[in-house]
């Protein structure tokens, strides 16, 4: 027995991403595959919603520059509390969450923003492309695992994904009202 660490140790891979266990949780393979599947693609649309956000609160620029940066870290933080929702209702019906950005790349659908800063205009149109298409993807997959029987991705689909995601849509598109100067 030694007290030094053992590095540099590599591993096969145990579980193959896509792949789920059985487990006793009255649940077809089918319905949890399917589940898997559809969680694994809007968290990784969430990780990269979270990183749009980041990279928007850094770079806003404008009269509006506290409020929105506010704004944007605060709405970033409960994106990254979904990712770990997401990621743990994959494991808890079997199967293997994406967890490499480099994957989740691969497997998202929301568009790569511009590399460099944007007008506030734009930011805000970004994230709520970026919102619709996964209010898009929940609403679609929340249909359909209700019908193979998954009653709990479901309900974490529309409790938390669709109304979170509704109520960010709603205080980013505020934002982009024109309201009319009053003279004084």
């Amino acid at each position: 027995m030694s007290s030094q660490p053992r590095l540099h140790r590599h591993s096969p891979e145990i579980r193959a991403f896509g792949t789920v266990t059985q487990l006793p949780i009255a649940l077809s393979h089918d319905a949890r595959q399917y589940s898997c599947q559809r969680l694994n693609r809007i968290l990784a649309d969430t990780q990269f919603l979270y990183a749009l956000y980041k990279k928007h609160h850094w770079g806003v620029r404008g009269p509006t520059f506290y409020h929105l940066r506010l704004l944007l870290d605060r709405h970033a933080q409960e994106q990254l509390d979904l990712v770990e929702v997401f990621a743990e209702r994959v494991h808890s019906l079997g199967g293997v969450a994406v967890g490499d950005p480099r994957h989740a790349a691969e497997i998202t659908g929301v568009p790569r923003p511009l590399d460099g800063v944007e007008d506030v205009p734009a930011v805000l149109s970004r994230l709520l492309d970026a919102h619709e298409a996964i209010l898009a993807e929940a609403r679609d997959a929340a249909t359909r695992t209700v019908q193979l029987g998954d009653d709990s991705t479901q309900d974490l689909l529309v409790s938390q994904v669709i109304r979170t995601g509704e109520a960010q849509v709603w205080s980013l598109a505020e934002h982009l009202v024109v309201t009319p100067r009053t003279g004084a």
